[in-house]
């Protein structure tokens, strides 16, 4: 196991729409990043637990199948990876006014290609400060 310490080099997509996920993830690949994607907030935490610390930034639906939906999983990621970029998205122009932690950024859908580009930008080129 390689215990040096490496920089956060993964976008997290967490979107039940195929279509979406799979456009966003096409999108993303196209940076730095290298892209790991998922249905489910559930799936999403299992795979941050596990890589937390490599993951730069995470692209959420609301919206989500199971018991947790994206501003839960939000504002868990927040707590438990501070420098975690979190870019959360939503049809629902009300989502936003769910009172979101400052290091969660609103997107709405339909979001433009250029937006999530520069969003994966500044994970890359300038990591949430650390909560003090």
């Amino acid at each position: 196991m390689d215990t040096l310490h490496t920089e956060p080099h993964v976008a997290l997509i967490v979107e039940d729409e195929q279509y979406v996920r799979e456009l966003a993830g096409a999108l993303l690949e196209e940076t730095e990043l290298d892209v790991v994607e998922v249905e489910t907030a559930e799936a999403a935490l299992a795979y941050l637990k596990e890589q937390g610390g490599e993951v730069a930034m995470m692209f959420v639906d609301v919206r989500l199948p199971g018991e947790m939906d994206g501003v839960q999983l939000a504002k868990a990621a927040c707590t438990l990876w501070p420098t975690m970029r979190i870019v959360l998205t939503s049809g629902d122009p009300d989502a936003a006014s769910d009172d979101l932690p400052d290091c969660v950024t609103f997107m709405p859908k339909p979001w433009r290609g250029l937006d999530l580009l520069v969003q994966a930008e500044r994970a890359i080129r300038d990591p949430q400060p650390p909560v003090t």
